[in-house]
């Protein structure tokens, strides 16, 4: 995969087809390769780019604090960077939804539609791993790399254990042993919710702000996502009135994976229309 300096960050992102600019978010402790299948699925009529985060997988993490704001200063960097300057169909995961919701309030130039995957940011609840991280005795230690660990972090994300590849799992121990890895995670965490769970008051403040302003969004989960359950799409038919809104059966925290042709096909159609 290519790399582009982004603020002088070295950034790994992966760019294929020609179109329509489509740009894919990947969510916490994850990377691009995530959308490995939408890539190819989505290529053949767009100009598909997916990108790490600063501070996951291939990319450079940030000098400063990490939140939201920086996430999504740092999408909009990385568009300039590779030369992205019309709107774009934006689309993220957990951590990326919430990102491409802050990107579209600050910047709605860059965002014609928003397509949130099981996103971030419609309630309190999440998984208990992540809560448990904001407990500074407990930071450290779940945050240890092993091949055991990763194979779990992947078996909590799919439904269908087939997706639980010797691959992902030695991709996903690689990743997490990079050296500014555990401060990067605990930075972020810390700044989105504690021990009790995703904060109310970001929620609030940018899920009105994305409310006002109706850019034309579609929100989809798995009925199964052991990571941000699925009562968060209730909240967000009620945040989000003007959404159209999609159940995946039998899926879990990845549609984009699990459920690959059809959420292309949901995309495409959403876009279309």
């Amino acid at each position: 995969m290519p790399d582009v300096q982004v603020n002088g960050l070295r950034t790994r992102y992966r760019v294929d087809g020609a179109g329509d600019p489509v740009v894919l978010l990947h969510g916490i402790a994850r990377t691009h390769t995530d959308w490995t299948a939408q890539h190819e699925l989505l290529s053949d009529r767009f100009q598909v780019y997916s990108v790490d985060f600063a501070g996951f997988g291939g990319s450079d993490p940030l000098p400063g604090r990490y939140s939201l704001q920086a996430l999504a200063d740092f999408v909009e960097h990385f568009l300039d960077a590779v030369g992205v300057t019309e709107p774009a169909h934006v689309v993220g995961n957990s951590l990326g939804g919430a990102v491409a919701m802050r990107l579209s309030v600050q910047s709605p130039e860059r965002v014609r539609t928003l397509a949130l995957v099981n996103s971030a940011g419609f309630g309190k609840e999440v998984t208990i791993a992540l809560r448990l991280l904001a407990v500074r005795g407990l930071a450290a230690l779940l945050l240890r790399p092993s091949r055991a660990g990763a194979r779990q972090v992947e078996r909590s994300l799919y439904v269908d254990q087939t997706h639980v590849t010797d691959d992902r799992i030695e991709y996903g121990y690689r990743i997490a042993t990079r050296p500014h890895g555990a401060r990067v995670m605990l930075d972020l965490t810390r700044n989105l919710g504690s021990v009790r769970g995703v904060r109310q008051a970001w929620r609030d403040e940018l899920l009105t702000a994305v409310a006002a302003a109706e850019v034309p969004t579609l929100v989809v989960w798995g009925d199964r996502d052991l990571i941000l359950p699925a009562a968060h799409l209730e909240a967000a038919r009620t945040l989000l009135p003007h959404a159209r809104v999609h159940l995946f059966r039998d899926t879990g925290h990845m549609p984009q994976v699990e459920r690959a042709q059809e959420l292309s096909e949901l995309l495409v159609d959403f876009w279309r229309d």
